[in-house]
């Protein structure tokens, strides 16, 4: 028997296109033969659905579209779809996560997930109720297990530490299952689908079991999901695997066989550029919008901002702004131009000299008698965020930051400056990998896309004479260091120092800078997740704190 695995790009919230997307799949599907489509988790509602959980009647439409799906589904195919449903007990959280299996006007089968994860951007004890038996169904002569998403991912042997003191694979195996299934909605990082595969391949080889993923495709606000749903046989070999970001309907046989595994490039560089261009492009498809606009300065961020906003909107609806001050050098007004041709997006120009001086002249008085600082630099970048989103406002396009993960951690950015706008694409990437992804670029035989001179003149705000972002902080490849050891690996401030050798007050300068800088990326666009812990629903850092080790 063939199963289908649809790979689909669903938008939170919106049930009847989800409906469509999956009717569209299975009819795809069925022409290819395939008599049990699977989908991804919470597939009717898109993922992550959050607090549209706590409507019910969002809950009750979602409800209705199962029967509605039942009614609408092709003869002879089953439909394995991810929803919600009420937790029927007088006890626990009022929703189930749900896998309903679905026929031609026949009354579905329910299953619902055993682990509820509260880590990271997780928060599904905030609604679900775990389930409390074991999931399985027959059909066509076929056994299956059913799990959903989290419930394979305690089965790992080499971890000494377990999120979870149950495991559902070990109890639904002694249903001797002909196939174990997993429905999931797992959000993309640099290097995840490597460690799916294994787990997965670990999960068959150890049971004797072909496992089948379901996962997933596109971008939902912070989270981006880059579908890879694939197939491994019972001596855990990797068999199938879909497309990398991009919607796909995978194919594969019950026992595993049949599949077509997509090529894909798993190196950092290809994985954070297609997750970039994924989601932003999702992002403005799915809140309405169908242009950007954003600052120009003649620096890497904004270069590779712009280039990926060009490829994932079309560089006719991309503006560049130029908003040159005193301090900008000549050298950079000439890459950002150089950067325009190359990518053949839109752009203005709009000097802000003037303005300075006016705000100078309206702040004079009160800032008498005290010397310039900070605060002089901080106006020019507040001047081009009133300006960009000005722009923005006029065209209807969308404002998107240019600021990286590095100065995000220790607050080297403006609030209400650098800061405004609607979406921060590289937020998630350290200033060394914007560097990487940048020279990556160049060499994918499409020419020159960042102009060389941005890539290797030293980093700068260019907001005083002479200034150099090394002036105030460390070198990048010290700095991203100490920043991913603490925000991805959660360090402490003396593990951090054992690791790496680094010079311990150079160590607490940096943690200090993170602590302090809470209150600007409270208040920071939302950014597109790339690593494992980025700066988003994931973080959850108070402001008012003390703790500094």
């Amino acid at each position: 028997m063939k199963i289908a695995l649809l790979q689909l790009n669903l938008t939170v919230g919106d049930i009847e296109g989800n409906m469509r997307l999956i009717l569209d799949g299975v009819t795809k599907a069925a022409a290819r033969g395939a008599e049990l489509c699977i989908t991804s988790e919470l597939a009717i509602t898109g993922y992550p659905p959050r607090d549209l959980l706590l409507n019910a009647d969002f809950v009750t439409r979602c409800r209705d579209a199962v029967t509605e799906l039942s009614r609408r589904l092709p003869e002879g195919i089953a439909l394995l779809v991810g929803g919600v449903d009420l937790n029927h007990d007088r006890t626990g959280n009022p929703l189930r996560n749900a896998a309903w299996l679905i026929k031609r006007d026949t009354a579905p089968e329910v299953f619902y997930k055993w682990l509820l994860p509260t880590y990271d951007v997780f928060d599904e004890q905030r609604y679900f109720e775990p389930s409390a038996g074991i999931n399985h169904f027959e059909f066509n002569g076929v056994r299956f297990g059913v799990t959903i998403c989290e419930d394979v991912w305690n089965d790992r042997e080499e971890n000494s530490h377990k999120r979870y003191g149950s495991n559902p694979i070990p109890d639904i195996m002694k249903l001797e299952p002909d196939v174990l299934l997993n429905l999931s909605a797992s959000p993309f990082n640099i290097g995840k689908q490597t460690a799916r595969e294994k787990l997965l391949g670990d999960i068959a080889a150890k049971y004797g079991v072909p496992v089948f993923y379901a996962n997933q495709v596109g971008g939902n606000d912070d989270l981006v999901f880059d579908g890879r749903s694939c197939a491994v046989t019972p001596d855990g070999k990797l068999s199938a695997r879909g497309k990398g970001f991009a919607e796909d309907v995978v194919i594969v046989n019950t026992d595993g066989s049949g599949g077509i595994i997509e090529e894909d490039d798993f190196c950092e560089e290809s994985e954070a550029w297609r997750a970039m261009v994924l989601g932003l492009n999702n992002y403005l498809s799915k809140t309405g919008f169908t242009k950007v606009v954003l600052g120009l300065s003649g620096g890497i961020d904004s270069a590779l901002t712009a280039a990926v906003a060009a490829e994932a909107l079309g560089p006719e609806n991309v503006t560049g702004v130029l908003m040159p001050s005193p301090y900008s050098s000549k050298g950079s007004v000439d890459d950002s131009i150089s950067l325009v041709k190359n990518l053949g997006i839109n752009s203005t120009t709009i000097p802000i000299s003037n303005l300075m001086k006016e705000f100078e002249l309206a702040l004079a008085p009160t800032f008498e008698g005290l010397p310039a600082n900070v605060t002089e630099e901080n106006i020019q970048s507040r001047i081009r965020g009133n300006l960009v989103m000005a722009i923005s406002n006029k065209m209807g396009a969308l404002l998107v930051t240019t600021g990286n993960k590095s100065e995000l951690a220790v607050g080297y950015c403006t609030i209400y400056g650098d800061m405004a706008g609607g979406l921060a694409v590289i937020s998630d990437l350290y200033k060394t990998l914007v560097f990487r992804i940048c020279r990556w670029l160049n060499e994918q035989g499409r020419g020159e896309i960042i102009p060389v001179p941005i890539i290797e003149k030293p980093p700068s705000a260019e907001l005083r004479p002479g200034q150099k972002d090394e002036d105030s902080l460390p070198p990048y490849d010290i700095l991203d260091r100490i920043i991913e050891l603490r925000v991805e690996q959660h360090l402490a401030e003396s593990e951090i120092i054992a690791e790496t050798g680094y010079d311990p007050e150079t160590v607490r300068y940096v943690l200090r800078l993170i602590k302090f800088s809470e209150f600007k990326r409270k208040q920071a666009a939302p950014g597109l997740k790339i690593t494992s812990r980025a700066f988003g629903t994931g973080w959850r850092m108070p402001i008012a704190c003390r703790f500094t080790g």
